[in-house]
């Protein structure tokens, strides 16, 4: 946004009364996230939508909670808004009853992980070890599907052949839907579950290299591509559901690998999230795959840590800490994470 228009637009907005002092914290949040205005039209909708959002942080950070929210590159969105931009929606449940996997307890692939958690350790972080690549952008995609899926190859990957490698999200996108033999909906989203079966019959995936994002730019799948090559030991063998509704499952998978987890994400206090363990209103309406890479205990609250695809300017870099144990909707997780949780073996 040139200096002029941003003179202009500011001047507009102190002649009707707006605080300056907003203004100026609305300008400087412009600077910082680089926003694109389109006009002056664009410029008053994000101000007033960006100032309830500012009054909500400040709101909330005044309580002292176990978290604080803050500005990002999506606080002159409302809630609406930003769930479209990130196409959040309830699609799980008609993609679950489409793919025949819906009851946990009578899916084809019926692997539990097991809900013992003796001998396992009292925190871990798969991203101190390595084994997690940085924090992607999904961008206006719902593809978040596809970042979880290769989050948790990324990982299993790692663990086998202490190598890290970027799998491509952007494969998944144009390959995993039912024009090329697969069950997913490109950005109109997909399940991990679905996914890890795509590359178990495709034979692997390839690195993010060879075959690039750029759905977040496009807004939709592309033409799936066959003549990258696929990563040696990608294939994945078989994929395992964890225990629904136990930490006890969920921390015995953690101690394994990192897994693939579905979270609702569409609330106000998620969207402004900056750090802490959240323990905020969040409930169990899944609309968004994530990557749970840890747990520990942290000034007293157990959380699950969780890497998210929305850049490293949301949350704490990139990651959300999430309250850990059973008075989370009603032993469900905090934000439904230990609903629809899983991860894959090579």
């Amino acid at each position: 946004m040139s200096s002029l228009f941003t003179t202009v637009l500011f001047t507009a907005f102190t002649a009707t009364n707006a605080r300056p002092a907003l203004v100026d914290l609305f300008n400087d949040w412009i600077s910082q996230f680089d926003i694109k205005v389109h006009d002056e039209s664009h410029f008053s909708d994000m101000f007033q939508k960006w100032k309830i959002n500012h009054k909500f942080i400040s709101e909330t950070n005044d309580m002292n909670l176990t978290y604080t929210l803050g500005h990002n590159e999506y606080s002159g969105m409302d809630t609406t808004e930003f769930a479209a931009y990130f196409n959040l929606k309830d699609v799980y449940d008609s993609i679950l009853y489409d793919s025949g996997y819906y009851d946990v307890y009578t899916r084809p692939h019926n692997y539990h992980a097991s809900n013992d958690v003796d001998g396992v350790p009292a925190s871990i972080d798969w991203v101190s070890k390595g084994a997690v690549t940085p924090v992607k952008d999904q961008g206006q995609c719902g593809s978040c599907w596809s970042f979880s899926t290769t989050g948790a190859l990324e990982g299993a990957y790692y663990i086998k052949n202490s190598h890290l490698v970027s799998f491509s999200e952007q494969q998944l996108v144009d390959c995993d839907n039912l024009k090329n033999g697969g069950r997913d909906h490109g950005c109109n989203g997909g399940l991990m579950d679905n996914a890890f079966t795509w590359i178990t019959k495709n034979g692997g995936l390839c690195t993010e290299g060879d075959y690039p994002y750029v759905s977040g730019t496009t807004k939709t799948e592309g033409t799936c591509t066959k003549t990258c090559s696929l990563v040696s030991g990608s294939k994945i063998a078989k994929y395992v559901d964890v225990l629904p509704s136990s930490d006890s499952a969920m921390m015995s998978a953690l101690a394994q690998q990192p897994v693939a987890i579905a979270i609702q994400a569409n609330q106000q206090a998620f969207q402004l999230y900056k750090s802490g363990v959240f323990t905020g209103t969040c409930g169990t309406n899944l609309d968004h795959g994530v990557l749970a890479v840890g747990y520990g205990t942290d000034s007293g609250a157990d959380y699950y840590k969780v890497k998210n695809s929305w850049g490293p300017s949301w949350g704490e870099g990139g990651y959300i800490r999430l309250g850990r144990g059973a008075s989370y909707n009603n032993g469900d997780g905090q934000c439904g994470m230990l609903l629809e949780s899983s991860y894959p073996v090579l």
